[in-house]
This record gives structure tokens, C-alpha cells and sequence, in this order.
């Protein structure tokens, strides 16, 4: 059974098995401003998500991983619709994610509807970053937008 929740403290040392890119000192900003999500099969970690806001205003997909011994089982897909899910909720109507071009996690995206919006050379030799952008409409608040 997977299991999507709120990132915590207590998920430390396994955060930081997954995540080389995160400083360690925004570890702790990213559980209190709710930027952070772990996903768990049969009780154990599996996997894990961070965002921020693009713009100040897009939420953006900084990082989806999942353990090596546990990709292929839905354990990414659960992680990502429960951030759409949060993200709804939270009254944005879109999202970005974005992942190099020598990456699969590219056909990963557009599986679950992403789009192709651009991309860039963050460094002579390195590969395209690629974005994608999902869009919904917008819930309705008491009969207005």
C-alpha cells in the first residue's frame, strides 16, 4: 500500500539518502513552509518530492525521486497526483516540473498529462533541462473565480 504524507523531521536520514541537491540546512525550512512530501509503501520510505514556487507564484516541482529498489510500482505517479492534489487545493491552477533531456522521467511527465514548454543549457556541456507545464480550471469560490 503506498502512502502520500507531509514530509517531517524525522525523515532525515532518509531524505538525505535520496537527495544529493538539497542543502541540509534548508531541510528543516522545507518541512515548515510544507514544501516537501514522502511517499511510503507498506509503511517504509520510497520516495520523495520538493517544490517551490516558480515566479512567486507557480508552484514548480524541484525534485521527484524515487528509491532505485522501488520505481515501476506507481510509488512516483501516487507522489505526484497527491502534490497536484495539495496544489488544487491550494487554489493554483497550474504546475511545472522539469527534468534533463537524457532523462526518462520526461515520457514519465507527459504519461501524466505534463506538456512540453521550453527548455534550456544550464551549462555548455550539460544536458538540456527540459519543462512542462499542467494545467486545470480553476475550482469555483462562491460563484466567482
Amino acid at each position: 500500500m503506498i502512502t502520500v504524507r507531509p514530509a517531517a523531521e524525522s525523515d532525515r536520514a532518509f531524505w538525505f539518502s535520496l537527495d544529493a541537491h538539497l542543502p541540509e540546512a534548508m531541510f528543516s525550512c522545507k518541512i515548515r513552509d510544507g514544501e516537501a512530501l514522502v511517499a511510503e509503501e507498506d509503511g517504509e520510505g520510497a520516495a520523495i518530492l520538493r517544490w517551490n514556487l516558480f515566479w512567486d507564484e507557480i508552484p514548480f516541482c524541484n525534485l521527484l525521486y524515487v528509491a532505485p529498489n522501488r520505481q515501476r510500482r506507481g510509488i512516483g505517479r501516487a507522489l505526484m497526483q497527491a502534490w497536484e492534489d495539495e496544489m488544487r487545493a491550494r487554489g493554483y491552477v497550474r504546475v511545472f516540473v522539469s527534468t534533463q533531456a537524457d532523462e526518462e522521467a520526461q515520457h514519465f511527465y507527459r504519461k501524466l498529462g505534463y506538456r512540453d514548454c521550453g527548455g534550456f543549457l544550464p551549462e555548455p556541456r550539460a544536458p538540456m533541462e527540459l519543462f512542462f507545464r499542467k494545467e486545470w480550471e480553476a475550482r469555483q469560490r462562491g460563484g466567482t473565480e
